[in-house]
């Protein structure tokens, strides 16, 4: 597929949402602002990258839940 197909492809599909919300968020996802060279790291609060940090300290360490077991776990509630 070349670009001008893929483009086509793109306008057919968003002149298909009705979704506000989902439409704010291409048009988030296609502005100046998500296509500059800013790192979503700077863009978050310092306790989500404490929150972040932490996890990654944990899986490094091996204290993790198999996501099998998370499923078996939970299964009756999804």
């Amino acid at each position: 597929m070349d670009v001008t197909e893929l483009r086509a492809d793109l306008h057919n599909m968003i002149d298909k949402i009705s979704d506000r919300e989902i439409l704010q968020a291409i048009k988030t996802l296609l502005s100046e602002k998500a296509t500059t060279k800013t790192d979503w790291w700077d863009n978050i609060s310092d306790e989500e990258r404490a929150e972040i940090k932490q996890g990654l300290s944990e899986a490094d360490n091996g204290e993790v839940t198999l996501h099998e077991e998370v499923m078996r776990k939970y299964k009756k509630w999804l």
